[in-house]
């Protein structure tokens, strides 16, 4: 049993970085790909970025290419998500996910096995 919590979401302005944090419960933490989503309103969960179990490799959504960074600490047990250069549309619920599936170039809502509850990221124009 592997619990997430989410910490480090905010009200921002256009152009301005937060960094979020996942700190997860549990011995094996290591074993998962861990990864964030995000939610809109009325829209669907959105991936966002994944990182291997070493944190050697990462991949990213389109649309947070070249912004986000994702990172983990298996020492620690976290996981962030710096986010740089914020956008009205990256205001979401931001959620941490963690999957015993093998790193892959994007994460499926589907093969995730524990979610974090969210974090409110919500930036203004």
């Amino acid at each position: 049993q592997v619990q997430l919590v989410e910490s480090g979401g905010g009200l921002v302005q256009a152009g301005d970085s937060l960094r979020l944090s996942c700190a997860a419960s549990g011995r094996t933490f290591g074993s998962y790909t861990m990864g964030w989503f995000r939610q809109a309103p009325e829209k669907e969960r959105e991936f966002v970025a994944t990182i291997d179990r070493s944190g050697g490799r990462t991949y990213y959504g389109d649309s947070v290419k070249g912004r986000f960074t994702i990172s983990r600490d298996n020492a620690k047990n976290t996981v962030a998500l710096q986010m740089n250069s914020l956008k009205p549309e990256d205001t979401a619920f931001y959620y941490c996910a963690a999957s015993i599936i093998d790193f892959a170039m994007t994460m499926n809502p589907s093969n995730i096995n524990y979610w974090g509850k969210g974090t409110l990221v919500t930036v203004s124009s």
